[in-house]
């Protein structure tokens, strides 16, 4: 299986995702439904911290990759959708938040800003598609 990443020339080439990525060769496909900051009973994890949800949701997100075979690496596309565009985009730009895959490589990637989740508590929301070889 082969994968390219590319940030075709005269469009911005954004530092939290990459524009365009093929995967080419024999491959099985993951996708992951949206993940909420949630607990195993589907309660909210970190009410009103966007980093706390951040860091649970992304937590789950791997565990589920795991479970199919897959780690960050193979990611190859994010949507996450959040009730406050520019408190997810100051957590997602500091330094000390914690990464989640490649940052040289990142996935394309959608970002949403919406008015409500499933839960009113949860601020934040994932869903990931990943390719793994078979």
């Amino acid at each position: 299986m082969e994968r390219e990443h590319i940030n075709p020339e005269g469009i911005f080439k954004h530092p939290a995702f990459t524009r365009v990525v093929t995967v080419t060769g024999p491959m099985k496909l993951v996708f992951v439904a949206g993940q909420t900051p949630s607990d195993e009973n589907y309660r909210p994890v970190a009410p009103g911290d966007y980093l706390g949800q951040y860091i649970a949701v992304n937590e789950n997100l791997e565990v589920q990759l795991k479970a199919a075979g897959a780690t960050w690496d193979d990611v190859v596309y994010r949507r996450i959708f959040v009730l406050d565009v520019d408190e997810y985009l100051r957590i997602q730009t500091d330094p000390t938040t914690p990464k989640f895959g490649d940052p040289d490589n990142p996935p394309p990637s959608t970002l949403v800003g919406v008015t409500r989740l499933s839960n009113p508590q949860f601020l934040i929301e994932i869903d990931l598609l990943a390719v793994v070889e078979t």
